[in-house]
C-alpha cells in the first residue's frame, strides 16, 4: 500500500499533462501536486516534503534539448539529495534522459505513456531501498525505459541505449527497418517493441520465418493460394502479407532465401501489391516492413549472392543488436531477471547469486547470446539444490576439440562419452538453445536437462 501514502509532484508547462496526470493519480495516491512553472519548484520543496517528483525535460526552449530539465534536476539534488526524480520526456529525447539518469534522476517515462507503465514505473520509485532506512546519496544506477518493460529489451550498457533511442525515433515513422545481429540477441523482440510504438501499435504483428519456408511454400505463404493451386490446396489461404495489411510484417532470417526468392519479394514490396498462387487478382497491401537476419547481407551482396536493390528495400533504417559478451555490464540484469521470472513460473524463491556466480557469468563469451543466458538460468532454477545459485549451477557446453581425420581408434567406443560430445555438438550448433537442442535429439527439455546433469555439462 505504499502508493496510497504517498505525495506526488509534478511539474509540466504542458496543462494537458498535468490534467491528465492529476486524473490518474488522484485515487491512487495521497496527494498530487501539479505545477506549471519550474521556477516554483524549490519553493515547493521548502514548505512540502514530496515522496516522488516527476520532472518534465523541456520548458520554455523550442530546442527539446533537456538541458532546462537537466538544471532542475540539478536544483532539486542540491536542495535535497535523495528527492526521487522520475523525468518526462517525448520520442527522440531518450538519449537526454539516459544523461539525466547518469545525473541522478531515478527513471524515466516517454510520452505519450500508457497509465499502467506511469503507474509500474511510480510504485518502483517507491519501493525502499536497502540503505538503513535512509535514501542513498549518490546517483542511482540506470534502469531500462519502463516503455520497454513488457518486451523484456533490458540493457544498462551504452550499446543498449543506443538500440532504446532508435525505436524510440524511428518507432513512429513507416520507415522499413532492417535489424541485424546474432543469433538470441532479441531481433523479434526489438520487432515488437516498433510495431507497438507505431501508429499501427492496433493492427497486426504478423512473422514469418523465412528460414523454415522452402522454396515450394514460400509464395504460398507469403502471398497466399486460391482452392486448387496445387494439391493440397484445399481451401483459398490468406498469405501473410495480406494478413499483415494496416499493421506490421516481420521477416526473419531474410538472408536466407535465395535469389529467385529475393526476386519475387522485391517485387511485391516496390508494388506493394500480391497475386495469390493460382489468382491473376493483384491484392493490394498496406504493410510496416521490420526484417531481421544474423547474415552478412553487404558482403552476400558482393558475392552477388543476395539483390543490392532488395537491401536498399528492406533498410531505410538499421538497428544492429550488439552481442551479449560486448554488453557485459547487462550480463547481471539479464541473469537477475530471469531467475525472477522462472523463479516464479516453478514456484520457487528468487534465489539470490553468490559472487564467484556473477563472476562466472560475467567471464562466459556466451555464444547463443541472451537466449542462450536465458535458458542457462532457468536450468539452474530448475536443478539448483539451495537458494543461492553457485557456480557449479551453470555448466556451459563448449564444443570438443576437432578431431584429426584417420582410422577409426581401436578399443571399444564408450556409450557415454559418445553421448555426451553428442549433446555439446547439438547444444553448440543451436547457439545455447536448449528448446531446439532437445527438439533434435529427440528428448523432452527435461530429459536433456537430466543428462547435461549426468555428464556434468
Amino acid at each position: 500500500m505504499i502508493l496510497k501514502k504517498a505525495r506526488v509532484l509534478v511539474v509540466d508547462d504542458d496543462t494537458d499533462v498535468l490534467f491528465a496526470v492529476r486524473l490518474l493519480l488522484k485515487t491512487e495516491v495521497q496527494e498530487v501536486v501539479t505545477e506549471k512553472n519550474p521556477e516554483l519548484l524549490l519553493s515547493l520543496l521548502s514548505r512540502q516534503h514530496f515522496d516522488v517528483i516527476f520532472l518534465d525535460m523541456n520548458y520554455k526552449s523550442t530546442l527539446g534539448s533537456g538541458n532546462e530539465g537537466l538544471y532542475w534536476l540539478g536544483r532539486i539534488r542540491e536542495k535535497d539529495p535523495g528527492a526521487t526524480v522520475i523525468m518526462i520526456t517525448a520520442h527522440g529525447e531518450v538519449s537526454t534522459a539516459v544523461r539525466a539518469l547518469k545525473a541522478g534522476a531515478t527513471d524515466f517515462i516517454v510520452k505519450p505513456w500508457h497509465n499502467a507503465q506511469l503507474l509500474e514505473t511510480l510504485t518502483a520509485a517507491l519501493e525502499p531501498r536497502p540503505t538503513g532506512g535512509s535514501r542513498p546519496t549518490a546517483p542511482l544506477p540506470p534502469r531500462r525505459p519502463a516503455s520497454f518493460a513488457e518486451f523484456e529489451l533490458l540493457g544498462q550498457s551504452e550499446a543498449m541505449q543506443e538500440v532504446f533511442y532508435k525505436i524510440e525515433k524511428v518507432a513512429p515513422t513507416e520507415a522499413n527497418v532492417l535489424l541485424l545481429g546474432e543469433n538470441g540477441t532479441g531481433k523479434e523482440l526489438v520487432a515488437q517493441a516498433l510495431h507497438k510504438r507505431s501508429f499501427r501499435a492496433s493492427q497486426p504483428f504478423v512473422t514469418a520465418d523465412l528460414a523454415a519456408m522452402s522454396e515450394g511454400i514460400f509464395e504460398s505463404e507469403l502471398f497466399g493460394h486460391k482452392k486448387g493451386s496445387f494439391t493440397d490446396a484445399r481451401e483459398d489461404r490468406q498469405g501473410r502479407f495480406a494478413a499483415a495489411s494496416g499493421g506490421t510484417l516481420f521477416l526473419d532470417e531474410v538472408g536466407n532465401i535465395s535469389l529467385a526468392q529475393q526476386a519475387k519479394l522485391l517485387t511485391v514490396l516496390q508494388n506493394r501489391q500480391v497475386i495469390p498462387l493460382g489468382s491473376n487478382v493483384l491484392v493490394p497491401v498496406d504493410i510496416r516492413l521490420i526484417s531481421a537476419t544474423n547474415a552478412p547481407l553487404y558482403e552476400l551482396a558482393a558475392r552477388q549472392e543476395f539483390r543490392q536493390d532488395l537491401i536498399y528495400r528492406l533498410n531505410t533504417v538499421e538497428i544492429t543488436l550488439p552481442p551479449l559478451r560486448a554488453r557485459a555490464d547487462d550480463v547481471l540484469l539479464l541473469a537477475r531477471h530471469f531467475a525472477g521470472l522462472y523463479a516464479a513460473r516453478n514456484r520457487k524463491p528468487v534465489p539470490d547469486f553468490e559472487p564467484a556466480t556473477l563472476q562466472k557469468l560475467r567471464e562466459h563469451h556466451w555464444p547463443g547470446n541472451v537466449r542462450e543466458l536465458q535458458h542457462a538460468v532457468e536450468r539452474a532454477i530448475i536443478l539448483a539444490e539451495t537458494d543461492v545459485l553457485r557456480p557449479q549451477d551453470f555448466r556451459f557446453a563448449t564444443p570438443p576439440a576437432p578431431v584429426a581425420a584417420g582410422p577409426a581408434p581401436e578399443g571399444p567406443l564408450h556409450l557415454q562419452e559418445v553421448e555426451k560430445n553428442t549433446i555439446m555438438r547439438v547444444i553448440e550448433r543451436h547457439n545455447g538453445n536448449i528448446t531446439k537442442a532437445a527438439k533434435e535429439l529427440g528428448l523432452t527439455r527435461t530429459a536433456l536437462y537430466r543428462r547435461l546433469e549426468k555428464h556434468d555439462l
